[in-house]
């Protein structure tokens, strides 16, 4: 590793604008942005995927690979990229700072603590929860519902015993109700920390935060509870973004961790605009498939940042396109040609979405051992006659060398005189039903929309505040176009079910919730945990 004093001079940026976090990692001061801010902007690249497989798509890997191969090409490059939550780290998916020969570095610290963004989140979160419960204990000044409180508590870990739960058990500790926790990234400071442009802006966000109701069914905000200051207060380091570096120095902005399916799933706006003065191309990612990720990244954060982006790079893997056409794990290394054809149905499906944004797409193969060139070709002339370009990429094994052949196709796309517009999806003049409909017609590809009787309730709350100006969130599973994990490929024809809706209005969009899906996960049968081991010097195995 590079010294990130050395990164950072290579970058552009002056040493003064580091706040050092040891040898290796860094905030970036505001002060940075007075000096860049009239730089002209790079080009923005979006790095998303095909729905996720238990098989692993590749899409933070090829991220940091792209940037590598980008700047091995020639093209200043930096990486934005989202922080990891410990809950998947110790859970289902392990360190989540890509792999092989291209990782960002040091690769335990961002995977654990970090600079302690996470925390910092997760404590603001839960002091205005326990000012909640303090304020309905010591008379109630605002006559809040305890029945109608919507603010729950949060931690950075799956815990599933915890999505229900009842306080106020036991004489002297306030009123029973009951309440639950979500896991830290989707708290909607979470989503605040993602979408401010600073640190005032950050303070004006926390105050919309919408806590509960009144007797009288009005809302009650975290500005009326008086808590905006000191959540500000722990939450002032965490807002400046981080800076580390890929194994070949490449540098990347670390900032801000949202889940995709149950939140908005994009790194902050703050970093994404102080990469894009730093670099002639800016790679980004957002998570899971691009019916979430992407439609999120377009529909929420490049709407509220004012951001365009130049092209989108969709992941997808061999043994992922078998799996939608069918095929068990423990089968995906096995050729398949049958099989392979018919799970291309979902990266036709993507590709056909990514472009109702106005984006150019560029199919990115994310190479294996085991792939046969047989089952490579078919993907490549599958694009082919989409008229995609595809590129096979090898930045696992061989980092940024192994991701040229991607890098110059993406050169090629980024440089075409034809460059289409960009353009979100929904109005925001359309009313929520509308702009859930259009998305699960032309993104899922559904024929309806089933909302429960919890979710007309909050529709008719929605009516009666005049809150249909907010984006929309959607909360459904990653591994479906449909609310249905299992109902693999491109389905189409179904009835999506909203179970119901939820008003993060400081994040300024509602979330809305489809199916079964949980704002708390579980640990699998085998948590990643056990696999964890520290030697007597404190270097990890198991992690990564």
């Amino acid at each position: 590793m590079k010294l990130i004093t050395e990164v950072a001079s290579e970058a552009g940026i002056d040493e003064k604008h580091l706040e050092l976090y040891g040898k290796y990692k860094s905030k970036l001061s505001p002060s940075l942005w007075d000096d860049i801010k009239a730089k002209p902007d790079g080009k923005l690249v979006l790095v998303t995927a095909i729905n996720p497989t238990p098989a692993g798509e590749g899409k933070t890997l090829t991220t940091i690979g792209l940037a590598q191969a980008l700047n091995a090409a020639g093209v200043r490059t930096v990486a934005a990229l989202r922080e990891p939550s410990l809950g998947p780290c110790l859970g289902m998916k392990g360190g989540a700072t890509g792999g092989g020969k291209s990782q960002i570095v040091p690769a335990d610290d961002i995977n654990l603590h970090f600079t302690g963004d996470i925390h910092a989140v997760t404590s603001a979160h839960n002091l205005l929860s326990a000012m909640i419960d303090n304020h309905i204990f010591q008379g109630n000044e605002l006559g809040l519902n305890p029945q109608r409180i919507v603010w729950k508590r949060v931690m950075d870990m799956n815990d599933r015993s915890l999505r229900s739960i009842v306080t106020g058990l036991g004489d002297g500790n306030g009123p029973v109700r009951e309440s639950g926790f979500q896991i830290t990234t989707a708290s909607e400071i979470m989503a605040v920390l993602c979408l401010c442009s600073n640190l005032s802006d950050l303070k004006k966000r926390l105050g919309r935060m919408l806590i509960g109701y009144d007797q009288q069914g009005q809302p009650v905000t975290a500005k009326a509870l008086g808590a905006v200051e000191a959540m500000t207060a722990l939450l002032k380091e965490a807002v400046k973004p981080n800076l580390v570096q890929t194994l070949e120095g490449t540098p990347v902005i670390v900032h801000g961790g949202p889940f995709a399916n149950i939140a908005h799933g994009c790194s902050s706006i703050i970093g994404t605009r102080y990469a894009l003065k730093l670099g002639e191309v800016v790679v980004t990612e957002a998570g899971f498939g691009a019916d979430l990720g992407a439609e999120k990244f377009m529909d929420i954060k490049c709407r509220q940042a004012g951001l365009a982006p130049s092209a989108a790079v969709l992941v997808v893997t061999v043994k992922s396109l078998k799996y939608n056409g069918g095929v068990p794990k423990d089968e995906l290394y096995n050729g398949n040609r049958a099989a392979l054809l018919s799970g291309m149905s979902n990266m036709e499906r993507h590709i056909e979405n990514l472009g109702k944004f106005g984006v150019p797409v560029l199919v990115a193969i994310n190479h294996f051992e085991g792939d046969s060139s047989s089952e490579i070709n078919e993907v490549v002339e599958a694009c082919r006659r989409l008229n995609v370009p595809a590129a096979v990429s090898k930045v696992w094994a061989e980092g940024g060398a192994g991701g040229l052949e991607l890098a110059e196709e993406l050169k090629k796309l980024l440089n075409r005189e034809d460059q289409p517009k960009f353009a979100p999806l929904y109005e925001v003049s359309l009313d929520i039903p509308a702009k859930i409909s259009k998305i699960v017609r032309e993104i899922y590809h559904g024929a309806d929309v089933a909302f429960s009787p919890a979710a007309k309730r909050s529709l008719a709350v929605i009516d009666r505040l005049g809150l249909h100006h907010l984006q929309v969130c959607m909360a459904k599973t990653p591994y479906s176009f449909s609310d249905q994990p299992r109902l693999l490929g491109a389905p189409e024809g179904f009835t999506m079910g909203v179970r119901d809706i939820t008003l993060s209005l400081g994040a300024g969009f509602a979330v809305v919730i489809t199916g079964n899906i949980v704002t708390m996960p579980g640990l699998p049968a085998k948590p990643a945990a056990e696999q964890l081991r520290i030697d007597n010097e404190g270097h990890l195995q198991g992690l990564v």
